[in-house]
């Protein structure tokens, strides 16, 4: 369906303004999309985000500043979500045996075998993607990457 049927908008100021609609609008679609994936889960996609960010880096811990710097995005409140992930027994903090004001951030056992669970239900969700070929996926990843700079 088109952007302008999906948003009841039949003029854009130009295309770069209607690129920059349709970016907006189809990242929401996508995060919706990945809402329902997570919702039989119990977490949202922020918190996915950070469980995955944690488990690319097991065993080793990470401090919250790595995991911030990691995250798809930056404005999410990763102390927040870390503690919310703690009290699911998802993850752990502990106190960094060589400097006592840094706090270490790893990944439970809980945490690895809901991502395993999760990792089941990939395909299905990528089948979402499959509206575009391998060589489209490609130059639209590229363009983005251009347009980012």
């Amino acid at each position: 369906m088109a952007l302008e049927d999906d948003i009841r908008q039949d003029k854009f100021e130009n295309e770069h303004h209607k690129m920059a609609v349709n970016i907006l609008f189809t990242g929401s679609w996508l995060h919706n999309l990945n809402a329902l994936r997570f919702k039989p889960f119990e977490i949202t996609p922020e918190q996915y985000n950070v469980l995955r960010i944690l488990r690319g880096s097991h065993p080793k811990p990470l401090m919250l500043t790595e995991v911030t710097s990691r995250m798809l995005d930056k404005s999410s409140n990763a102390t927040r979500l870390v503690e919310k992930l703690r009290q699911k027994g998802l993850v752990k903090r502990e106190i960094c045996e060589t400097n006592r004001r840094q706090v270490d951030i790893i990944i439970t056992d809980k945490g690895l075998s809901l991502l395993t669970k999760i990792d089941k239900t990939t395909d299905d969700w990528m089948k979402t993607m499959k509206n575009l070929s391998r060589q489209d996926a490609q130059e639209l990843n590229r363009l983005l990457d251009k347009l980012r700079g």
